[in-house]
């Protein structure tokens, strides 16, 4: 089954409701520059609302070239699961969280084959839109031709980057990613899900897994 990853999550109402819906992870994005960031005290209190709902999640915490000392801070704050990096991190910076899984994420851009792959082992990438100066949430969909790199190097694979209810279908039958990250698409305005889209992007993943 795709994993569903709903990023960019910023209250307790988004969060108890995507849970519910059926998302696999959820995102917290801890990039001061992200009109998504939030607070270690603000995702401790969403965790607490999510109650029940917690054991059915991963809580997946979104850094760009962060400090190792505050991503552990933030890390055992906010009981992660998941750390995923969207800066210039390198692996041996990544193999120092041996108490979490990671995803690293590779900026894809159009006619450029994303490279380093091998350098990463033991963690799941995440294919985004290139966008010079903007780590994440451009909205924008990139060349899916660019996938191809993952597939050929068989490694599992999230894809993210300007996903919506009417395009995730395609991107499933043609490449099969290990999962989808949807922020942006799913949104009212930066940081507030609308939750009709939610439901309805989660049914149109779930519809295509069979």
């Amino acid at each position: 089954m795709t994993k569903i990853k709903i990023c960019g999550i910023t209250n307790k109402a988004d969060a108890c409701y995507c849970a519910r819906a059926g998302a696999d992870y959820l995102g917290f994005v801890f990039y001061k520059k992200s009109p998504r960031c939030v607070t270690i005290e603000k995702v401790r209190a969403i965790v607490r609302a999510l109650g029940v709902l917690r054991a059915s999640v991963q809580l997946v915490g979104v850094f760009v070239n962060e400090k190792f000392e505050k991503v552990q801070e933030i890390a055992r704050s906010c009981g992660l699961d998941v750390l995923q990096f969207h800066g210039d991190e390198s692996s041996a910076f990544l193999k120092k969280f041996k108490n979490y899984s990671v995803i690293k994420a590779f900026r894809v851009k159009r006619g450029v084959p994303v490279k380093g792959l091998r350098f990463y082992n033991d963690v799941l990438f995440l294919a985004d839109t290139f966008k010079k100066d903007v780590f994440g949430g451009t909205g924008q969909v990139f060349d899916w031709e660019g996938l191809q790199v993952f597939k050929k190097a068989k490694k599992r694979f999230i894809v993210s980057g300007g996903l919506t209810l009417k395009n995730v279908a395609v991107l499933l039958k043609q490449y099969r990613p290990f999962g989808v990250d949807v922020s942006s698409g799913v949104e009212k305005s930066p940081g507030k899900k609308d939750h009709r889209l939610v439901r309805e992007f989660i049914k149109a993943v779930q519809s295509n897994d069979k």
